[in-house]
């Protein structure tokens, strides 16, 4: 039971990391949301911590139009 409360409050911590890290980068300054920059965003809280030892996630999303 201690075990599952230890990785609980680790996986919180990981992901507040993350939005710090977000926060910093300026992903929530009121542009649009793309899906490129919800990706971006996404993999930015995702990865937490490692966004502090230089990784820089992006994503570019094509996505298809419908045909005329």
């Amino acid at each position: 039971m201690r075990a599952r409360i230890i990785v609980g409050i680790l996986v919180v911590v990981w992901l507040v990391i993350g939005v710090a890290a977000a926060v910093q980068r300026g992903y929530f300054a009121g542009q649009p949301a793309f899906c490129a920059s919800v990706g971006t965003v996404a993999l930015t809280i995702v990865a937490g911590p490692l966004n502090y030892t230089g990784l820089n996630p992006k994503i570019a999303c094509d996505i298809p139009q419908p045909s005329q």
